[in-house]
């Protein structure tokens, strides 16, 4: 299949797309100290809205011929960013979002948006384009939080 080296970029996507989906959730859960009210409503925003980019970016994987991962297992192992394992303090949640923004972002420049391009896949491209423009309103959001700390 000449499109299979997008459908792993975007089930590479999709995977830590999930993985950052039940971060979220944790961090939701967990929060603590000053900001607690503050954050433990942004976590649900963002992880709401990372529940539509997971259906999004299963269903262009469906649209481009591909079959997107469905399983947690497959989401940890091919996922390129790691699971919250610890009950980090409220700047660490912060901190490792941001670090896994960045990192998306990056992959989605280098990788994501070039392959879809080389492939004249204009709505892929759009949708990546879409994505990073989120991930980098977050990462300036959550530096700016980081600058009142």
């Amino acid at each position: 299949m000449d499109n299979q080296k997008l459908i792993n970029f975007l089930n590479q996507l999709l995977a830590n797309s999930f993985v950052l989906y039940v971060k979220l959730h944790r961090y939701h859960w967990f929060v603590q100290g000053r900001h607690f009210f503050q954050l433990h409503q942004t976590f649900e925003e963002m992880y709401t809205v990372f529940a539509k980019d997971v259906d999004d970016i299963a269903e262009r994987i469906l649209m481009i011929d591909g079959k997107p991962f469905a399983t947690m297992i497959k989401y940890v192992k091919e996922a390129s960013i790691e699971e919250a394992s610890a009950d980090d303090k409220e700047s660490e949640m912060i901190l490792q979002l941001t670090n896994d923004y960045k990192q998306l972002i990056e992959e989605i420049k280098q990788t994501g948006i070039p392959l879809a391009s080389e492939r004249g896949d204009e709505p892929t491209a759009d949708l990546l384009i879409s994505l990073q423009m989120k991930l980098e309103k977050y990462v300036w959001m959550l530096q700016a939080y980081l600058a009142y700390e």
